[in-house]
């Protein structure tokens, strides 16, 4: 069974930084590519970016191109999202999720998904 556990939300100011990583288990982590998503409140899952399995291609939604960064660690089995110059409008629960499919940046086209981390950005 694929386990997924994201870590490293928190609250920050707007303009700061946080770094989540998602450890990643059950399956051979480096066979597979890996994408981030978040959820706001009443709002539906949005596509933030994602990681193709050698870790040399990436793509990134328009909202967050430029302050976020996806980049993973095969050896770990871990995927990470470094996020700066954060925005009260990032405010949401980010998912990481792993699928067969790359690029995908519909939530179909993942197979296993963490439980989440909430990150607040305050203004």
């Amino acid at each position: 069974q694929v386990q997924l556990v994201e870590s490293g939300g928190g609250l920050v100011q707007a303009g700061g930084s946080l770094r989540l990583s998602c450890a990643a288990s059950g399956r051979t982590f480096s066979d597979y590519p890996m994408g981030w998503f978040r959820q706001a409140p009443g709002k539906e899952r949005e596509f933030v970016a994602t990681i193709n399995w050698r870790g040399d291609s990436t793509y990134y939604a328009d909202s967050v191109r430029g302050r976020f960064t996806i980049s993973r660690d095969n050896a770990k089995s871990t995927v990470f999202l470094q996020m700066n110059n954060l925005k009260p409008e990032d405010t949401a629960v980010y998912y990481c999720a792993t699928g067969p499919r790359f690029p995908s940046g519909s939530p179909r086209g993942y197979d296993y998904w963490g439980q989440g981390t909430q990150v607040t950005v305050s203004s």
